[in-house]
């Protein structure tokens, strides 16, 4: 995982991030997880590169927005249950890497409340635009 986050194509790259973003979804295979909504925490990390992220008038449409982040979750939650962390995952790191700007994404989920002996269950994908 970190020999990817070390790609040469991010070297020029500014790191935005959302951490530990809770959102309550359905998501689930089995039956009683179907029937509620779920706690599951997202962190999103969206490498841009430096020549197209950085402010030469101090105003926000020159950088990729924080509420990008926040949105395309809630874009994606809004469809209805997924029942794969896997898909989720999958679906936002897509919509993150159709952005213009964004070089690179790393999207975890984690859902805390599944298991009473452990902190946490998850999933985390990294992709790189093809140059």
């Amino acid at each position: 995982m970190l020999s990817a986050l070390s790609h040469p194509s991010l070297a020029d790259c500014r790191r935005l991030f959302l951490r530990n973003y809770e959102i309550y979804i359905n998501i689930g295979v089995h039956d009683f997880e179907k029937r509620a909504e779920q706690r599951v925490i997202v962190n999103i990390d969206l490498f841009v590169p430096l020549a197209e992220s950085t402010p030469r008038a101090d105003k926000l449409p020159e950088v990729v927005d924080y509420d990008f982040m926040r949105s395309t979750i809630a874009q994606r939650v809004s469809r209805g249950h997924v029942h794969l962390q896997e898909t989720l995952c999958d679906d936002v790191a897509a919509a993150m890497l159709a952005h213009p700007n964004v070089r690179a994404v790393r999207v975890s989920t984690e859902k805390p409340d599944v298991y009473p002996d452990c902190e946490s269950v998850g999933v985390e994908v990294i992709r790189i635009k093809e140059a």
